[in-house]
């Protein structure tokens, strides 16, 4: 059964510690069971000169993905999209700054430099970073940015220089970000009238009420249709990459239950923006909750480290699979008899 609201990372290979290509059968990683919704085969459309629609989430982003042509801070960018729909620029009038999971959908996890599917329409990539509209709620001077050279997600202060690729349009795939508060480029609380911020647009497909329900097995996302282990953690609080997938797939022969390790974007959709310390939602029923949890979905910019989410901020980041750095967390996507 696939997950609901969760893209594809677009990994297709397995890897070892090593990062040596391996066969994906009982490997217990991303490759090997394809939960997620996967893109059609041809994802971007060009649509005319200018725009690109994509057919994974329906989305359209302009072809240029520069189109001011110079890095601009947090506000700017918000200006800039402003200036775009006053001018019907491309004639659309609905242009904004991507929100966080807008911005990571574009990500391949099997590419680099740039991390996006291999022959994408899009021009003038630039290897740095991409402005989401989306406020980091651990830091509110700062909001969520992400790396095209590799696919990471972090935070940025609003007063830096980084790059916008504007985004119109709406997503029946991607669920909304749990924003619901607008700052400002000090950090402080706004009016979200007319921001153009990410909890004043409130794109993507709203969560139901409540998200999270018990089950016989874990606790149910009812946003996503995934199964997670009621329990933060499995075994020891950090391990290795090879020991999480270990662990799981024991757990999994122990219980008679599918359990597994979740991919990136999988770990990623539990992440309630307008929270941090947990990066969760604050009615979540979860206990044994660690700062940071490993992925099966390895790193294509360097095979011999695997995603990480990082709970405490909601960033994505990297770990290096030899390190007992991180904990794991399993999930369950498939319907129990």
């Amino acid at each position: 059964m696939n997950s609901s609201h969760i893209l594809s990372t677009g990994l297709k290979r397995c890897y070892n510690e090593k990062g040596d290509v391996i066969e994906c059968r009982d490997s217990g990683q991303d490759a090997e069971f394809l939960t997620s919704i996967d893109w059609p085969a041809e994802r971007f459309e060009t649509t005319c000169d200018y725009l690109v629609v994509d057919r994974a989430t329906g989305l359209t982003w302009t072809k240029n993905s520069c189109p001011s042509g110079y890095p601009l801070s947090w506000q700017e960018g918000l200006e800039f999209v402003e200036q775009m729909n006053k001018e019907v620029r491309y004639g659309r009038n609905d242009w904004r700054m991507p929100n966080r999971r807008e911005m990571r959908s574009l990500i391949d996890h099997s590419s680099k430099k740039p991390a996006l599917t291999r022959g994408h329409p899009f021009k003038n990539i630039f290897l740095g970073w991409f402005w989401t509209s989306t406020t980091a709620a651990i830091a509110t001077r700062y909001a969520w940015y992400v790396h095209l050279e590799g696919g990471r997600m972090f935070y940025g202060n609003k007063d830096g220089y980084y790059w916008l690729w504007p985004v119109c349009g709406h997503s029946d795939i991607l669920a909304c970000t749990g924003a619901e508060q607008c700052y400002d480029e000090r950090g402080s609380v706004m009016s979200c009238d007319e921001s153009k911020q990410d909890a004043s647009l409130l794109t993507g497909i709203a969560w139901p009420r409540p998200r999270f329900t018990q089950s016989e097995f874990g606790v149910s996302d009812e946003l996503t249709g995934l199964t997670w282990h009621a329990h933060g953690s499995l075994g020891k609080v950090t391990t290795t990459w090879i020991e999480a997938l270990t662990t799981v797939g024991c757990y999994a022969q122990e219980t008679g239950l599918p359990w597994r390790l979740p991919t990136i974007n999988e770990l990623e959709s539990l992440v309630d923006a307008s929270s941090h310390s947990p990066a969760l939602p604050p009615e979540h029923p979860f206990s044994d909750i660690q700062q940071s949890y490993w992925s099966s979905t390895t790193s294509s910019f360097a095979t011999d480290w695997a995603y990480v989410l990082y709970l405490v901020k909601g960033a994505v980041g990297v770990g290096y699979k030899k390190n007992s750095d991180f904990a794991l967390w399993p999930v369950l996507s498939m319907e129990i008899p």
